[in-house]
């Protein structure tokens, strides 16, 4: 069950959500234009998260495949299980 959340807004901005809000405006009821922004804003935090990870990996995408270091995905796991042995794991 979806938990509820009451806001109150007062003065100007309680104004300026009455503007969007009814016959003259776009949404049918504060909470429809309250939901509406906070989607909007999960979007935009959403996007940002996937530009910062495209920006993070854009080197490596763009890098020459000379500059890609090999590695042997077996070696690799050997030398983590003796760490974990070492390590009484």
């Amino acid at each position: 069950m979806a938990e509820g959340v009451n806001v109150r807004f007062a003065g100007e901005l309680q104004k300026f959500i009455q503007v969007r809000v009814g016959e003259a405006g776009l949404y049918a009821t504060a909470s429809e234009y309250l939901r509406d922004l906070v989607r909007r804003d999960y979007e935009r935090e959403e996007a940002r998260k996937w530009a910062s990870l495209r920006a993070e990996l854009k080197a490596g995408m763009e890098a020459d495949e000379s500059e890609f270091v090999p590695f042997d995905i077996e070696k690799i796991i050997a030398t983590a299980k003796k760490r974990e042995k070492a390590n009484g794991r």
